[in-house]
């Protein structure tokens, strides 16, 4: 993480969206090439032309790949190298969930092909169209910088996104079977409490398993059954430049399921920065996002209720529940990090947040 002090959300530093492949995450390319251009569906790419790799960098775990075909491009996804947790990075839930979803969601990119012969890319693997857009972190991006009231807009319109989201009827797209709703929170619980315990910090294990008590013993009742994406924050989402009002699409579906849509909001929530946060307050968000003017949680929640019509008083919990689920993704990025299975200098201190984040659960939950 940088300095907050240093960072200008108007600044002109803005992470490379492409970068030539990190040392250590080459696949077979040769290989790789020759089973997409025999498997490709035709209109997916020019399959005659040109190939080039390069790089997503900003990812934490998933690796993401540009693959080219001259002028076409698209995105290879596999899951880390190394041990990975139980049922974490499932490439062939995504490539299910978007080579449906993207018919009736319009901010669902398009799957086109998952293969799951290790021999080829190493693990399972899909590609999807690549959507063009900004993604926005810490910084503003340059081309959306000319909007009024750009920060409080973008954050609105995420809240909107989610809200249609969470209304879109699964089985209009054969993913009824997706997930299993009943007690989705509970299994919740016990999944990151078992990933936890494998890759547990014995400095925070004693913390971690009371706010696992303290969580389990108060889950809210569902409201509704609707699609959960898992993973949603601002930087898993793209914009039009040109248009800050509406979101042109989400990433990273792996996560993807059926249950309760609060789980999504405190997701969000763990990862959105608040103008009333002091230092010891502060979610894990990117530095500079408390700079942006984006809306208040206090005004993402209220908007939340708005356009969905659900009861939001059991929000903290959902809240509590996310910062908790993240002090263990970070643990377990940091830990990969520690056994060599990742090169991303980023996971050194990415584990530096937990303290604050068990402090901030238990503030919610207290």
């Amino acid at each position: 993480m940088q300095d907050d002090a240093q960072v200008d959300p108007f600044a002109d530093d803005a992470p490379p969206e492409v970068a030539p492949v990190r040392v250590g995450e080459q696949l077979d390319w040769p290989r790789v090439e020759r089973y997409l251009r025999d498997q490709l569906p035709p209109e997916a790419a020019d399959l005659s032309a040109p190939f080039e790799v390069r790089q997503f960098p900003n990812g934490s775990a998933n690796l993401t790949y540009l693959v080219r075909f001259g002028a076409t491009e698209l995105v290879l996804r596999r899951p880390p190298f190394g041990v990975l947790a139980p049922g974490a990075h499932d490439m062939k839930r995504e490539h299910r969930v978007l080579s449906r979803l993207w018919r009736v969601f319009d901010a669902a990119p398009r799957a086109y092909l998952f293969c799951a012969d290790h021999a080829i890319g190493g693990a399972d693997f899909f590609v999807m169209e690549r959507r063009r857009g900004e993604v926005i972190r810490g910084v503003i991006p340059e081309p959306m910088r000319t909007h009024d009231n750009v920060g409080h807009r973008i954050g609105l319109a995420l809240v909107d996104r989610m809200a249609e989201f969470h209304a879109l009827d699964p089985q209009a797209v054969e993913l009824g079977q997706l997930g299993r709703p009943h007690g989705f929170v509970a299994r919740q619980l016990r999944g990151w409490k078992q990933r936890w315990d494998l890759v547990a910090d014995p400095r925070y294990d004693a913390a971690m398993t009371i706010l696992h008590e303290r969580l389990e013993a108060r889950v809210p009742e569902p409201q509704r059954v609707s699609f959960v994406h898992n993973d949603l924050k601002l930087d898993n989402c793209m914009f039009n430049p040109t248009d800050p009002d509406k979101v042109t699409a989400f990433f990273d579906w792996d996560m993807t399921t059926l249950g309760d849509p609060l789980i999504d909001l405190g997701t969000l929530l763990n990862y959105w920065p608040d103008p009333a946060d002091g230092d010891d307050e502060q979610r894990f968000s990117h530095a500079g996002m408390e700079r942006m003017g984006l809306p208040s949680r206090r005004q993402m929640v209220a908007r939340y209720a708005e356009r969905s019509g659900l009861d939001l008083a059991s929000i903290g919990w959902y809240e509590a529940f996310a910062l908790w689920k993240t002090v263990t993704v970070v643990e377990q990025l940091h830990h990969r990090w520690k056994v060599g299975d990742s090169t991303d200098p980023r996971m050194e201190t990415v584990a530096d947040a937990m303290p604050r984040l068990i402090a901030n659960a238990e503030r919610l939950l207290a």
